[in-house]
Formats: structure tokens, sequence, C-alpha cells
């Protein structure tokens, strides 16, 4: 989450200060009380995709080739014809390269790819690559063998979807957008909301348009950058026109037109704010037309931080219809901070004039936006994390962690803000306004002198000229050029003369350097939210982190145990097969089996035989003949079984020349 300043107000006496630090702390333990509930009752939800489940699993070994192989996500991905493959031991395609199977069944989100017939026996390789439905590209690769593992030529790969050169500078282009859509919205806001004369300001006006255009050149470098950043990872990919047409066909793709559009029509408002408004004097037309700027600005606003909310984490997971909106309001109350907080750097460095009046009204605003940037930022973390253990568990924990040290750093710095505010509002604004206005007066009466000066020596040059007399020949009294140039420094002497005056302030010159400093901190902490928005959420990290460990560990189990009366219809042909598995797992197993007639006494059969299938996996049957050690017992001690699963185990029985039935029955392995 994002906090802001705490509201300025008067000079802080003791009791003053104690009870904001009262109300300050209440307020923190009531927001902790609330997030410990929200991640209490925290139900199962994803928004990075992961790889939760594959068929054959990672390591398994299969004692026949599979038809297909199949990857189960956490959530919907986009997958195309080459996004996942099958190399053999000596790296060529055991798949036939077809786009993927959608598999899906319910909430189950499962692709598979059909595989060629009569695979040798080996190790494979699955390399896969996706778009998660936030967004961002997802990659991996595991291997399982056929028969029995061997070695392969296939080199898994190291390196991550998205990286490499054209993931950094896909990340410095979504910085500049969040930079840019902050200083744009948070300007304007500034502007209408707090301070209208600074419509004028030129500061201000460069401020805003910079980040307009920070905005529009980001939007479109993430545009061209879409198709190799999901893709080929390759630079020169950004200008291929058939990929650029893939991407505006996929969900972020329209994201991002979306914001062109909507900065087009940005374009206009900011025409209007520093044009029309910035000239108008009517106070009552002034006031129709803030209102329209201001409806209008924040539809355009709302509309451009929808685009976020469209394409990356809000537009999945759980409450997806309540996290859109919760996202919007999110960004804009971001925006109307950070933004605003930029805008009132450089007025106060910039644009001397900037009042106290303004200031406050900006602090007001601001104490607006943290309740609502706090309650939204409780929402999105409840979403992401889910569990106190992802907090420090996981990389977005970790992350979110340092976002929270910054916030706690910003608000300290904002209350020296305050005081320097509250110092300013008191009086000290007021003695250098009434300083500055003198200063000010003063160079209107130097500027009259000199163009006084200036005409009473166009009228000598004048009468020299029609006398001839010698001063004529003067430059210094001819030149009229000579006399505006006196002029114009003669003001900006006093110019500065007032800028010095007002930079003595010791109020306002330790508000800037408090502003200054939040500014600083605001940076890094946009980083830091940056960097958060592309990192796999804690939820997601800890399923996957689950699912890849109920595979990789052997189950623990104990031996299992059957039994399967018998009848061949013969003479004594009734009895009992009594089997142990040992351990009743996947891997190398010991069966002994026992025999009994309808009297619980061994038995001697001419023949046995197992038989183990697997029949949702379509392994089987792998037959099994059993070597006798004593009257009634058999044993195998080499049985191998490839994967865990509801398995058929059926036993032949022959008592006899003619006599002789098969039993089967179902248990769980593994």
């Amino acid at each position: 989450m994002t906090a802001t300043a705490p509201p300025f107000g008067p000079p802080p006496s003791v009791p003053a200060i104690r009870r904001p630090l009262a109300a300050a702390g209440l307020l923190a333990a009531l927001l902790g009380v609330v997030f410990g509930l929200l991640l209490a009752v925290a139900g199962p939800a994803s928004a990075h995709a992961a790889l939760t489940g594959s068929d054959p699993q990672d390591g398994a070994v299969v004692a026949t080739a599979p038809k297909q192989v199949t990857l189960t996500f956490s959530e919907q991905v986009a997958v195309d014809k080459g996004s996942i493959r099958i190399l053999d031991p000596n790296g060529k395609r055991a798949d036939t390269e077809a786009a993927p199977l959608d598999l899906h069944s319910g909430s189950t989100v499962k692709y598979g790819v059909a595989l060629h017939t009569g695979l040798p026996d080996g190790t494979y390789t699955v390399a896969w690559q996706a778009v998660s439905a936030d967004s961002h590209p997802v990659s991996g690769a595991f291997t399982f063998s056929i028969g029995a593992p061997s070695e392969t030529t296939v080199a898994l790969p190291d390196n991550e979807a998205g990286g490499g050169l054209v993931g950094t500078l896909y990340g410095i282009a979504r910085y500049a957008a969040y930079t840019g859509f902050i200083v744009l919205a948070g300007g304007a806001a500034f502007v209408l909301a707090c301070w209208q004369r600074g419509a004028g300001a030129r500061p201000l006006q460069r401020l805003v348009v910079r980040g307009w255009m920070t905005l529009t050149v980001a939007t479109l470098a993430m545009l061209l950058l879409r198709n190799p950043y999901t893709g080929s990872g390759k630079l020169a990919d950004a200008f291929d026109l058939d990929g650029l047409q893939a991407v505006l066909d996929t969900k972020p793709g329209a994201a991002l037109v979306s914001r062109l559009l909507l900065l087009g029509a940005s374009a206009l408002f900011i025409a209007v704010l520093f044009g029309a408004y910035a000239k108008r004097e009517d106070e009552r037309e002034k006031k129709d037309l803030t209102f329209g700027l201001a409806a209008g600005g924040t539809v355009i606003a709302a509309g451009i931080a929808g685009t976020w909310a469209l394409a990356e984490h809000a537009s999945t997971g759980i409450q997806p219809g309540i996290a859109m909106p919760v996202d919007v309001l999110h960004l804009l109350a971001v925006a109307t901070w950070l933004g605003g907080l930029a805008a009132l750097l450089v007025a106060l460095y910039r644009t001397p004039d900037v009042t106290p009046d303004a200031v406050r009204r900006f602090s007001r605003i601001a104490f607006c936006a943290v309740l609502v940037v706090v309650a939204t930022g409780i929402y999105q973390s409840w979403r992401q994390l889910g569990s106190w253990s992802a907090l420090t568990g996981t990389g977005y924990g970790q992350l979110l962690l340092v976002k929270v040290g910054l916030v706690a750093v910003l608000v300290g710095v904002a209350s020296f803000s305050r005081r320097w505010t509250g110092r300013l509002a008191a009086g000290g604004g007021a003695v250098t306004e009434t300083r500055a206005a003198e200063t000010g007066a003063e160079a209107g009466a130097g500027a009259e002198t000199g163009a006084r000066a200036g005409a009473g020596m166009e009228a000598d040059v004048a009468t020299a000229s029609s006398s001839g007399d010698s001063t004529a020949q003067d430059p210094a009294r001819a030149d009229p050029a000579r006399a505006a140039q006196l002029a114009r420094q003669k003001a900006a002497v006093a110019t500065a003369e007032k800028k010095r005056v007002r930079d003595a302030d010791p109020d306002r010159s330790g508000l800037r350097r408090s502003v200054l400093a939040e500014v600083g901190v605001a940076v890094a902490l946009l980083a830091v939210t940056t960097i958060l928005t592309s990192t796999e959420p804690g939820r997601t990290e800890e399923e996957a982190a689950r699912a890849s460990n109920a595979a990789a560990a052997p189950a623990v189990s104990g031996p299992v145990n059957l039994t399967l009366p018998f009848d061949t219809g013969g003479q004594n042909g009734k009895g009992t097969v009594r089997m142990d598995i040992d351990p009743g797992r996947t891997g190398t197993n010991a069966l002994h089996l026992w025999i009994e007639d309808s009297q619980g006494k061994a038995m001697d059969v001419p023949e046995v035989k197992l038989a183990l299938t697997l029949k949702s996996k379509d392994i089987g049957p792998l037959p099994v003949v059993p070597i006798r050690l004593t009257e009634g017992h058999w044993t195998s001690s080499g049985l191998q079984i490839p994967m865990a699963g509801d398995w058929t185990v059926a036993a032949t029985v022959r008592t006899s020349d003619i006599d002789q039935t098969t039993v089967d029955k179902n248990v769980k392995i593994g």
C-alpha cells in the first residue's frame, strides 16, 4: 500500500502533537486487526499463473510412452502452437508440434500435447511458456523418463520468460508509465483543486505536459515490446507487424490501445486547462469551467487507471469484480498525492508566489487520499498474500515489507512538512508576502523610472538632431534600445531581490526541503511498487511450492494389504489370496503372496500370476510372476510401480490343468 502525508495545520503545541500521535497509533492498531482478520479468512486465489501439476510428473518413470503430456495451471493462460515442446534425449521434437489441446474441466486449467507413437526409452524434457491472465509471461521446464532414465543433450533453460534486454526495457517503460500518469493526473488535480492561479504558471504547465509525454511514449514502447517480451525475447521482433497484430488481439494489447485513445482526450483537457481556463477572468465563468474540467479530468484519469486494472493483477484471481474498481481507486489516490506533491515541489521552487492556502488545501486532499490508499492497499495485500507466512516467506511479501518501511519513512518526513506549513500559515507567509510586495513595488518604480528615462532620451536625441547638439553622438543617451535594456536590467534585479527575500524565509525554505525529501522517498516507493506489479504474488508462489513438494516428496504410507477370495470351480478350487506390497508407494516394492484353502491352511497351486493396471493413465497391465518360496508362499522382490494412483491388482490362480480363475481388486498406491 502507499501512504501520504498527514494533514497540515497550525503550529504544533505539545498537546496538539500528542493527540495526532494517539490517533495515528489507534488507527494503526485498527488497521493491523483488520489486516490480520483478512489474512485469517483468506481463501485460495492466484494472480501470476503457476504450474500446479503435470502428467507425467516431474522426474516420473513410466513403463510405456504416454499418448500425450498434460500441464495443469493455477489460472487461465494464453498458449499458442509452440508454447509446450517435448524434446527427446537427442533434443529433437517428440510431440506432433500441433497447437495444445484445451482439456479444461470445470475450474481446472489444463492443456495437453500429443506425442509421436513408438518413442524409445529415455529421458524427455518438457519446456513450456505461456502468458498468465495478469499479462505477465511465465515459463518452466521439467523431465520424465520412459522405461528408465538416460542421459540427455537437452539443457534446461535457466532464464525466465520476460527477462534479458527486452525485459529490462519493458520494465523501464512500465516505471515510466506509472510516473507519467502520476505526474499528469496529480499535477492537474493540484492546479484545479488547490491553486487555480497555477494554471498560468509555466513551470507547472511544463510538469503536466511532460507527464503526458512520458506516459504516451512509455505506452507506445510497451505496445511495441509486448510481442518479444512475451515471446522470443529478441528486440528485433518489436517491429514485427504480424506479432504486433497478435498483441492487439490480446487483453493487454487492447488495454494499451485504449490508454493511447484516452491520452488523446487528455491532450484536449491539458490544452483547455492551460489555455482558456488560465486566461479566464470572470469568476462565475471560471467556476463553471472548473467544475467541467474536474468532472472530465476525473473520467479520463479513471479510464487511464482502468487500463492497468483491466490487464494486470486485479483482473484475475478472487473477486475481480471488486478488485478492479478498488485498483482504480488506489491508483487515483496515489496519483492525487504523489503527483500533487511533485506539483507542490515545483511551485515552491519555481513559482515563489504559491500561497499557504494552496498548501493547506493540498494537505486536506492528501489526507483523504491516504485513507483511500490505506483501505485499498489492505484489500490488495490480502488478495495477493493470503497468509502471514507469505509475508515473510515469499519474494512478493518481502518486497511488500520494504514498501511498508518506505511508507513509514515517508510519513515521518511528512510530519516535518506539517510543522513547516503550520508555521508558514501562522505568520511567516504573511510577512514574506509583505516584503515581497514591497520589493515588487520597488521593482515597478524602477521600471517606470527607466521607461521615463528612455522617453527623455528619445526627446533629447530629437532635439540634438535638429540643433546639431554634440550629445547626439553619445550612444548611451541617443539609443532608445539602450534605455529599454537598462529598464529590463533594473526589473530583473528587482525580481531577483524579490526571490531572494522569499528564499530567505526559513519557514518556506524548510517546507521546500521537507517536500523534496518526501518526493525522493516517493520515487523509491514508486520503484518498489512497479517491481511488485511484475512479481509473482505470495498466494501463487506458495500454491506452486505446495504442488511441487507434493509431486516430488514420496508418499508416506505403510504396506498395502490385499485379500482376494477365489473359486476355480474344480475339486478343492476354493481359497484366498493374501498379498502384501511393501512399502506400498511408487518405485521398487517387495511383494509377498500367500494362498490358503477354505480351511485357512497353506495351499500349493500349480501356477499363480499377477498384473497391475492404472486405467486412468492407460498404464499396464504390468505382468508380475512371483517365485515360490515354500508351500503356499510366493514372492517378488523387484516390483516396479511407476506412478501413484488407483491401481487394479489382478491375480490369476490355476488349481489344476483345466481349473483357473482371475480375481482383481482396486487399491490406492502412493
